[in-house]
Formats: C-alpha cells, sequence, structure tokens
C-alpha cells in the first residue's frame, strides 16, 4: 500500500505535520487517536483513567490492526509501538516515518503541559519524560524505514524532510 506512517513522541509533530504532509502529497489523513477515540466513545485521557495504560495499548493496537487505507498519512499516537500487530499492519500499509525529537526539544514543546491530560500512555507510575523517551526510541528505530531528526526543524521544514525521504525511499 501507498500510505505514510508517522510514528514518534507525544509532541513530536505526528498530528500537526501530518495535516500538512497530507496536503503536500495529496494524500488523505487519518489520526488513529480520533479513531481511538471514537471506537471508545471517551477521551484519551478518560480511556487511561478506565482501563489503565496496558487496556489502553490493548485498544490502541485493536484499532490500528484493523486498520485500512490507500494514499493517507497516518499520525498515529506515541505508544502505538507497544502493539506489535499495530505494528505489522501499519508496516504492511506503507513508509513508517519516525519523528525524532531530543528529550531537550520534547520539554520545550511540552512546557509544564499535563501529559496526562495529553493522553500519553506511562506504563509505570510517575515515570519522567526522560524515561518514556529511552524506553520507546529502540522501538520507534526498530520500525522506522525512515527517520527525520526534527530537533531544529521548523514545522515546514519537518514537513519538507518527510515529503522527500519519503519520495527516495519509494524509488
Amino acid at each position: 500500500m501507498n500510505n505514510l506512517i508517522l510514528i514518534g513522541m507525544p509532541a513530536s509533530g505526528k498530528s500537526t505535520a501530518g495535516v500538512l504532509l497530507a496536503k503536500k502529497t495529496g494524500y488523505g489523513f487519518i489520526d488513529t487517536d480520533l479513531l481511538i477515540q471514537k471506537s471508545e466513545g471517551a477521551l484519551l485521557c478518560d480511556i487511561l483513567s478506565e482501563r489503565g495504560a496496558e487496556g489502553f495499548i490493548a485498544i490502541e493496537d485493536k484499532v490500528n490492526s484493523s486498520l485500512a487505507a490507500d494514499r493517507c498519512v497516518i499520525a498515529t499516537g506515541g505508544s502505538v509501538i507497544y502493539g506489535e500487530n499495530a505494528m505489522k499492519n501499519l508496516k504492511s500499509l506503507g513508509t513508517v516515518i519516525y519523528l525524532k525529537v531530543g528529550l531537550g526539544e520534547l520539554e520545550k514543546r511540552l512546557g509544564g503541559e499535563d501529559i496526562f491530560a495529553r493522553g500519553v500512555v506511562m506504563r509505570k507510575k510517575g515515570e519522567t519524560l526522560a524515561e518514556l523517551l529511552q524506553e520507546r526510541a529502540p522501538l520507534y528505530e526498530k520500525y522506522a524505514d525512515i527517520t527525520i531528526d526534527c530537533d531544529g526543524l521548523s514545522l515546514e521544514q519537518t514537513v519538507s524532510a518527510a515529503a522527500e525521504a519519503a519520495k527516495k525511499y519509494r524509488i
């Protein structure tokens, strides 16, 4: 399939850059966090409160493993990489692009925001953003076909880099 799948940490720009990348490529746009909210009839933070991290991951895995799309940019949730079925399906749908953002940039982008209210899945109580990045980075790298280092890039530069890398990757 001919899709572009964006993975990465919360605040890495998957949804924001994804919309612009879809416009730039003429593709459709799918935000899997919105699909999860629709399937559960609840906000991500409420699903996390009610089901816990592992329950949320199971829902996320189910939604992403049943996703079908063609010529779309797919923005995933940051925890999608915990679901093996989801990642197997997403890899079969197209090119997986990891929007890599370092800890300093993540802290700047999140700016003291309540990341739980944002719907960020943290498997360990009291886990820090640094610990979460350390845990997830190897999984993002494992599944990525393309990695774009977004530190220091504007939104437009990130979108252009993703579009160019995807073109080269498909050749």
